[in-house]
């Protein structure tokens, strides 16, 4: 268990939502907050976030849609506990439960969680996309398992996702700009393909895009309209505001 002194107490969405992190080591960001927009929930669904952490994501998606179910997967045990406490203390406690299991355990575990295959109609997820054999990675344990990815991270998460999905179900990821071919090639099981490049503000390249993908699916993939996080002199931009502080959505068509 995380000691109180070794975390802290941060809010999101204008301060809606509390969560307790670590001090040090991997902490959640904006992709936790843009990841949940993403996602295309409805009340009564059933919802499981891989790679959880503190439970950022899950959290604020399951805050913003009522009566959503959602599953909380996360591998490191402190980090589980630390995301059930924050279910609880936010009120969420009824409505989300927490697995400490690896995104990459045998069917069986995941169906002890109450997971079984073809369960559920959404998983999101912010996999680990550094290269360390390209980009230096963290001497903190914690943080080099969340960020640094091995040659099968990605479609190993996205298999477990494709499990984990019932048909027509939807999986929504947010991942580096610069992998979205990595990313196009991982979705075998899935079509329907949307993508949402997220800039850091006007003429600058794409640093991360966020892919929503229907098990099945059969549109053509489309590359939707841009979202700006800043503006050119660097201010946080009206649409990043009203997701990031205001619990807005990213208008996704299915």
């Amino acid at each position: 268990m995380t000691a109180p002194d070794d975390t802290t107490e941060d809010a999101v969405l204008g301060g809606r939502l509390v969560l307790r992190q670590p001090r040090r080591g991997h902490r959640f960001g904006h992709d936790a907050i843009l990841l949940a927009a993403a996602v295309d929930a409805r009340a009564g669904d059933q919802a499981v976030e891989l790679g959880a952490g503190v439970g950022a994501a899950g959290l604020a998606l399951a805050w913003r849609v009522p009566n959503l179910k959602v599953a909380l997967v996360e591998i490191d045990a402190a980090l589980a506990a630390l995301a059930a406490e924050n279910a609880a203390r936010n009120d969420l406690g009824a409505r989300v439960s927490v697995a400490t299991l690896d995104v990459a355990a045998a069917a069986a575990d995941f169906a002890r969680a109450a997971l079984p295959p073809a369960s559920v109609q959404h998983v999101l997820m912010n996999p680990p996309f550094n290269d360390p054999a390209r980009q230096n990675v963290s001497p903190d344990p914690a943080r080099r398992r969340a960020h640094a990815a091995s040659a099968d991270t990605l479609a190993q998460w996205v298999g477990r996702a494709a499990q984990l999905l019932a048909p027509s179900g939807t999986l929504t990821l947010i991942w580096r700009a610069a992998g979205l071919a990595e990313v196009l090639a991982a979705l075998k099981d899935f079509g329907s393909i949307a993508v949402v490049p997220v800039h850091p503000k006007p003429h600058v390249a794409a640093i991360r895009v966020l892919v929503r993908a229907v098990k099945g699916g059969g549109a053509p993939l489309t590359l939707l309209p841009p979202l700006r996080l800043n503006d050119a002199d660097g201010r946080p931009s009206p649409a990043a505001e009203a997701i990031l502080r205001g619990g807005a959505t990213i208008p996704i068509p299915s």
